[in-house]
């Protein structure tokens, strides 16, 4: 399976149901929603902070446009996933499906894009493991 499918699949279902959990703590705990809606968002940063910067580490090919195409990916996802786990949880309608398939989908696929970018240029930074090259041919 392609690798850029991969983490766009798991990146929009795991910001879906950040976003479904969100919306389950302010319904149940109103005084609570604002401090759950920041480490939600801290969690997604640092699965791509993480994922990008193993993918650098490990020198994957073309990651830049992995991370890319991953993000195309996981905006929409996530903006479904999150319209249908929140219908479950406060009653959420077909109208919100727009705003999450727009602006929504946006903001995930640059939350998705820019965490990778910053992981990845920890992850080139790291030293590499023995018998790798360094890109530049330096040891």
């Amino acid at each position: 399976m392609r690798t850029w499918l991969v983490r766009g699949f798991w990146m929009g279902l795991f910001h879906g149901g950040v976003q479904t959990g969100t919306s389950a703590v302010s319904v149940h705990s109103p005084e609570a929603a604002s401090s759950t809606r920041y480490i939600a968002i801290a969690l997604v940063v640092v699965i791509g902070l993480l994922w990008g910067a193993l993918d650098a580490w490990r020198q994957l090919d073309g990651r830049g446009m992995v991370w890319f195409r991953a993000g195309l990916v996981a905006g929409p996802l996530a903006g479904i996933a999150g319209v249908v786990g929140r219908s479950l949880v406060d009653q959420t309608g077909v109208e919100a499906l727009g705003p999450a398939l727009t602006g929504g989908a946006a903001f995930t696929a640059l939350l998705v894009m820019a965490t990778a970018a910053v992981g990845m240029g920890i992850g080139n930074a790291l030293p590499q493991p023995d018998g790798a090259s360094q890109p530049n041919g330096s040891r």
